[in-house]
């Protein structure tokens, strides 16, 4: 069964191609929980196959998270902090989440734009409170596409060495398994940064709701 679901949304990444990269990763740079780890190594994974090459999935994969981020921080700019804040947790941003964006931005400005394209939970948000702020759009582009690349380019490559090699992916289930328990040490080693990363975030958010009470 979830080699199934595995082999289609494989095969629909191929099917869309560049255009689907781009338009999911604009999704993920929105405010809708849509993983960039769901879209870009299984495109990375084709890319080694030769359907796609690898530096045009980064930079659709670039692209496509600065367009998100552009409608997000648009939005933002024109609706303002006390509309997002009161009615934001009915599209994925309550106010804890709002808060811990907004910290963000505050303490690091244009460079926490840089670094939350790399981080969990602050990366498809930072740019609500960017717009609220009216932060720059050229400082902020620059910013969010130099840190949307270097997320992409990691996602794209950890793809290629976790997924890449096996071309039997699809059609063998026991392929799957193999490529899982070759690349075991790679799985284990990407989800304990991510879950670093996420301590780190989380304990950012606490330090800064505590310095405001």
């Amino acid at each position: 069964m979830f080699h199934q679901l595995f082999a289609t949304w494989m095969q629909l990444t191929r099917d869309w191609g560049y255009g689907g990269v781009f338009l999911l990763m604009a999704v993920e740079s929105t405010v809708f929980p849509l993983p960039s780890e769901v879209v870009v190594p299984p495109a990375a994974y084709w890319a080694q196959q030769g359907h796609m090459s690898f530096w045009g999935v980064v930079l659709a994969s670039t692209f496509g998270s600065w367009f998100g981020s552009a409608i997000s921080y648009g939005v933002a700019r024109r609706l303002g902090r006390p509309l997002i804040l009161k009615y934001g947790k009915f599209v994925f941003v309550p106010e804890k989440k709002w808060l811990l964006a907004e910290s963000w931005i505050n303490q690091f400005s244009v460079g926490g734009v840089f670094f939350a394209r790399l981080l969990p939970v602050v990366r498809h948000l930072v740019s609500l409170p960017a717009g609220a702020a009216r932060m720059n759009f050229r400082n902020f582009s620059l910013a969010t596409l130099t840190g949307s690349f270097l997320w992409s380019w990691v996602l794209a490559w950890f793809g290629a060495q976790v997924l890449g090699g096996e071309p039997r992916l699809l059609q063998d289930p026991e392929a799957l398994v193999h490529v899982l328990k070759a690349k075991l040490l790679w799985i284990f080693a990407a989800a304990a940064v991510m879950l670093v990363l996420y301590i780190g975030v989380m304990m950012f958010g606490k330090k800064s709701q505590d310095a405001r009470h």
